[in-house]
């Protein structure tokens, strides 16, 4: 029992250091200067940019959903997958603003947002189905 719980609790630690160091790196990623990005019209073509933005953002709602998976209660954890979420879509607005103020080259896309709005709303539906017991 006790080797059980120190398993647990070394994993509630191990998704907590994964979803902060996954939440540093995607700062890194979305604060990178414009200049510094490739530039191939077959990636616009195929819209690469948004599925990019998709995927950083359901990780991270992915990620932070699991951490609340392995600390919070089962009754709470459908209010706490929604706060994540809006959390995320608010993180994803918030870095529009970043980009179009403080980072050169780059600019606000409301498109980005969406995508963001996507990833976050389809981690969501993942993590509500597969650990919120009905």
């Amino acid at each position: 029992m006790l080797r059980h719980k120190l398993f647990r609790l070394k994993n509630k630690k191990l998704i907590l250091a994964a979803a902060i160091i996954y939440f540093i790196i995607t700062i890194i990623l979305l604060t990178i200067p414009g200049s510094d990005l490739p530039k191939n019209d077959w990636l616009d073509k195929i819209w690469f940019d948004k599925w990019v933005h998709i995927g950083l953002f359901a990780i991270w709602v992915w990620l932070w959903c699991l951490y609340a998976n392995s600390t919070a209660s089962a009754s709470s954890l459908k209010k706490i997958f929604i706060y994540i979420t809006i959390t995320g879509i608010c993180y994803g607005v918030i870095m529009e603003f970043v980009q179009r103020y403080w980072i050169p080259h780059r600019s606000f896309d409301t498109g980005d947002i969406i995508a963001d709005a996507v990833g976050c709303l389809l981690a969501f539906f993942y993590c509500s189905g597969r650990y919120i017991k009905k």
